[in-house]
């Protein structure tokens, strides 16, 4: 456990470029407290004790503004950013090396009993806002849009934005991976293709114009 708790410290540390020491980490990153919390409360659900565990929850929560059911399972070097409102529900799964940021839920569709968060694989960052509902999976080394509303599984190595979340960039494996281009910022690329379909319709105004020419029809009439 107190390995754990060292790592979850040395995690903010390496993924926050304002974190300047574990003892800053310690007394003033909420994130680091609600997942100090949670594995505590973790333990004693699993060992029965779901009601004090409950407290452990919701004394965090109170705390720090994240709510994280003592029973989803979180892997290790989670990394929840500044963290206020952040939702992770009962039945979620959590692997290694996610990155959060503040307003995330993990949430569920229905009452029924049974899995109904969702799977997050290793190495997902999701961003501010994204509300990710339902038991789907994210696969692996994915990132999730801030706002997005995600609602179907998503395979790895994808870039999903929007309502409903729509997958933009997928399909890049481990070894064709790199820092700068595998995850490519879709408002760019929307802005790429636009560019790149400006030429033709440039032409195609250009014959319009001559049509109309050939009409008779002025380019800007003048009201009678």
């Amino acid at each position: 456990m107190i390995r754990r708790i060292k790592e979850d410290i040395q995690t903010a540390i390496e993924k926050d470029p304002a974190a300047r020491n574990s003892f800053e980490v310690l007394l003033f990153y909420p994130g680091v407290h609600s997942l100090i919390t949670y594995r505590f409360a973790h333990i004693l659900w699993n060992m029965g004790f779901q009601l004090i565990s409950r407290f452990l929850s919701y004394f965090a929560r109170w705390i720090t503004g994240i709510e994280i059911h003592p029973a989803a399972n979180i892997g290790r070097r989670l990394f929840i950013d500044h963290g206020m409102g952040v939702v992770i529900g009962e039945t979620s799964v959590i692997g290694d090396d996610v990155f959060m940021y503040q307003g995330v839920t993990l949430g569920g569709l229905s009452a029924k009993k049974g899995k109904r968060h969702p799977t997050v694989g290793n190495s997902v960052v999701i961003g501010a806002g994204a509300n990710v509902l339902g038991p789907i999976t994210i696969g692996e080394n994915s990132k999730i849009g801030s706002g997005s509303v995600v609602l179907q599984s998503v395979p790895g190595y994808s870039v999903v934005v929007g309502v409903p979340g729509r997958v933009v960039y997928s399909g890049v494996s481990k070894l064709d991976e790199n820092e700068e281009d595998s995850f490519p910022d879709p408002v760019a690329q929307a802005i790429e293709c636009v560019l790149e379909k400006l030429p033709q319709m440039e032409k195609e105004i250009q014959s319009l114009k001559k049509k109309l020419d050939a009409m008779g029809v002025e380019n800007n009439p003048r009201p009678s």
